[in-house]
Order: structure tokens, then sequence, then C-alpha cells
């Protein structure tokens, strides 16, 4: 019987990781799944070792760091001298995952890295860590191919895996007559982020800007994503105060049916670039951390849709940029300025231009599987 072992470190991962896994089980059906994740991994068949809830949770603290290290040994631990599984698929999540990567390397277990760390946005040395643990990436972006040959690291291209796991637009009709809102009334959503770190340093800000643009524009309706990851008592931490509605658990539906989006950094903004969906990009975290981000970082663009493009279409306001009247301007012209709206619209539809039609689940579970033989 073959054995894999997949960790995850965030519900996008979750999601990626259960249509691989799902993918396995169907090549094949006694094949034995473990691994750290969520419910996409555990409908998929996969037994969790424990949920992804303790790594999405990490922030800038001691305590959460210490957490992070005692989770690493506990995995290390059950994969080593319990599960012995022959192959590890790490997904996203870099700095754990390259870390747990060495201790299996070095005890001579296959490790698959699906979704690699970003080296071509920011520190560019973690490629050789790469080079050094890895026996195979499994990569989403079509110009990393090259990079990582040109180190003699074993890649593969496998597609991005939004471009067939993205669900078709929702139907606008429907879901405004589900959650009660005005279908001739224009909608901006606000989705402040998946962590409770993104949440302390941008919620506060969004919806002051929402209120604004309540109180300028009567007829806006605005709704605010409520990441499902997040418990409702950290989310009400910071949402409150305001009677927008909220809608949990419904993402790629919002995205594709508001007219406009004001969006944490992420892979969020990639999901509303494959819809078409005007949107901004606000980010902010403490000062310390953005001065180190600006040392290490490679390019100067932080949204995908503009990295893939190579283009400046999304207005990013991050950090000394990241202020209510920005947010506000920036809306107004994606709601209002139908030139721009137009040609916003226009240059999104090349995100997908970019990246391949390939399913990458089913390219990496064959990776895998040819791996396991």
């Amino acid at each position: 019987m073959r054995k894999v072992f997949i960790i995850t470190g965030e519900y996008s991962g979750d999601i990626h990781g259960g249509q691989v896994a799902k993918l396995l089980k169907e090549s094949c059906p006694d094949i034995e799944i473990h691994g750290i994740g969520g419910e996409n991994l555990k409908n998929a068949g996969v037994t969790l070792f424990c949920d992804h809830s303790k790594m999405s949770a990490f922030g800038f603290s001691l305590k959460m760091a210490f957490e992070h290290l005692a989770l690493e040994n506990d995995v290390c631990e059950y994969i080593l001298d319990e599960f012995k599984p022959d192959l590890v698929l790490l997904i996203d999540y870099g700095t754990f995952n390259l870390r747990v990567a060495k201790r299996l390397h070095n005890r001579g277990i296959k490790v698959v890295d699906y979704i690699p760390p970003q080296v071509w946005a920011s520190r560019k040395w973690r490629i050789k860590k790469i080079k050094k643990y890895v026996d195979k990436v499994c990569c989403i972006f079509p110009f990393e191919t090259e990079m990582y040959e040109n180190e003699g690291i074993d890649v593969k291209y496998c597609g991005h895996p939004l471009v067939k796991q993205l669900p078709e637009k929702a139907d606008k009709n429907k879901f405004f007559e589900l959650h009660g809102l005005d279908i001739n009334k224009p909608l901006v959503s606000v989705f402040p982020g998946s962590r409770p770190l993104e949440l302390a340093f941008l919620a506060k800000t969004f919806i002051k800007s929402a209120k604004i643009l309540k109180k300028k524009h009567s007829d806006l309706q605005i709704c605010i994503s409520h990441a499902p990851n997040l418990s409702d008592d950290v989310f009400d931490k910071y949402i409150k105060d305001t009677d927008f509605k909220v809608i949990k658990g419904e993402n790629q539906a919002l995205l594709s049916v508001s007219d406009s989006l004001i969006l944490a950094s992420g892979t969020v903004a990639l999901e509303a670039a494959l819809y078409q969906t005007p949107m901004l990009i606000g980010y902010k975290g403490p000062w310390i951390l953005y001065l180190i981000y600006l040392l290490v970082r490679c390019i100067k663009k932080v949204s995908l849709p503009n990295i893939i493009t190579g283009k400046d279409i999304v207005p990013e306001l991050v950090q000394g940029k990241f202020t209510v009247d920005a947010i506000v301007y920036e809306t107004e012209r994606n709601l209002y300025d139908k030139d721009y709206r137009a040609q916003f619209i226009s240059s999104l539809g090349e995100v997908k231009e970019k990246l391949s039609d390939k399913y990458s689940a089913k390219e990496v579970a064959d990776c895998i599987m040819e791996m396991l033989k």
C-alpha cells in the first residue's frame, strides 16, 4: 500500500490539496493519505493529523512562533516515526513547509512542493533550499519553469489551479434574491483578509471607507466577506459597529456578482481578475515587517494580476498609500468612470490569457503517481 502525507497551511491550500487527494484515490483506491488540512481534505478521504487552523492562526507574535515550532516537531515526528509515507506533498505555506522539507529530506522521504514559495517576488535565496530539500517542484505560473530549470531543479509546470477549480460566475439575480440585495443597485464588496493579523491592520480602514462611500452614494450596497476559516468570535472582534451585510463562505460567488471590490492582497485578487471584476488592493502591516519586505523583495508589484501581466492594472494601496481617501477615490473610479471601468475590465481579461488551461490538480496527481511507481 502506498502512503502520502499532505500539508496545507490555509483554506486555499486545503481546496487544492483536496482536489489532488481525490484524483489520487481515483487512480489508486488503496492509497492511504494523511495530512494537515480542513474539510476539503477530509471530504476527499484524507485522515487529518490536525486541522490547519493551527497553521493559519500564525501571526506576528512570539507565542504563535513557538506554537508553530511545536507543530512542526509534532508533524515531523508523526511522519518520520509513525506514518512513514512514501511521499510528502507540500502545498504553499513556504516558510513552514521548507523547514519540514529539510527534516524529511534528511531521512530520505520524497518531497513534492506544489505552489512553491514565490522566490521571484521576494527572498530569492530560498530557491537554494528548494534545490537542496525538494525532489520535485510543481509550479503554477509559466514564468517559473525557466527559473527552476536554470537552478537544476526538477520542475513541472502544472498550470494555475484556479483556472479549472474556480466556479462559474454566480447567477446574479438568484444571489441577490437569496441575500436580500437589490438587483438595481450597485454592490461593493469588502474582503478584509483571512488571518487575524490582516483584520487587525486592515478592517478598520476598510469599514471606514465603506461607510464614507455609502454616505456619498446612498444607492450603494455594501457587503463584507467573512473568510470561512475565521471563527465568528475572531471575525466579529474586528468587524463591528456596522450594519453592512456579512456573507460567510461564499467568496467566489460574491466576487463574481459585485460591481467593485475592496480586497486585501492575496489569491483573492487573482480570483477577482478571472471573474473580471474591478477592484483595488489594500494592504498594511507592522512597519518593521514592511521595511524588511522592502529589503528582500525582487519585484515592486504586489498583486497577482499585475505580476502576471507585467502591467499596473489593479491599484495597489500598500502601507503609506493605504488610506481612506485613496480607497474611496479608486472605488468611485471603478463604479462611475465608464471609460476607466471598461478599460479595467478589458485589461483583466489578459490575466486568464497568460495562464495555461491545464488541469493543475491532475497534473500534480499524475506526477505523484509516477514518483510512487
